[in-house]
């Protein structure tokens, strides 16, 4: 995503209008318009002031994702209760079809074992409660992969 559509998309998740934002970085209405528009853009003390306006970090600002936003807002918002009622592998077997066959592949059932006695060890070993273990597991296993692929 280009600076221009991050800093409108930020804009109008914060509610505010470009005279709005203006008028509070001390800038004319245009200036916003151009700086959205990529037609140039701000310096990096009025980024600095862009960021905190609209209650993101600078780095969050040049990276906005509206989408990303969204879900991070929907997953902090959505409560304990509704998140158990979700099937959550459904959910993700349409963006990733092997989450719904995979389980009928043979031999599968002993890696599912392991990965049981795994989230087990760790409650027991840590004192963690059974989700938290869990948690833990996962985080382990996304790391192993995002290592995989060279990510940090």
């Amino acid at each position: 995503m280009r600076l221009g559509s991050s800093l409108y998309s930020a804009r109008k998740k914060s509610g505010l209008s470009q005279e709005e934002v203006a008028e509070k970085l001390g800038v004319s209405r245009q200036t916003i318009s151009k700086w959205e528009l990529d037609e140039t853009l701000p310096d990096i003390r009025q980024a600095k002031r862009l960021a905190g306006l609209y209650h993101l970090t600078l780095d969050e600002l040049i990276d906005f994702d509206i989408d990303l936003k969204e879900i991070e807002q929907i997953i902090q918002t959505v409560n304990e209760a509704k998140a158990e009622q979700i099937d959550w592998n459904r959910a993700w077997s349409k963006k990733y079809p092997i989450l719904a066959s995979y389980t009928s592949m043979p031999g599968m059932g002993g890696y599912l074992s392991q990965v049981e006695d795994l989230c087990t060890r760790v409650k027991m070993e840590f004192g963690l409660s059974e989700l938290d273990a869990f948690l833990v597991v996962k985080d382990m296993v996304y790391r192993i992969y995002r290592k995989s692929k060279g990510l940090k």
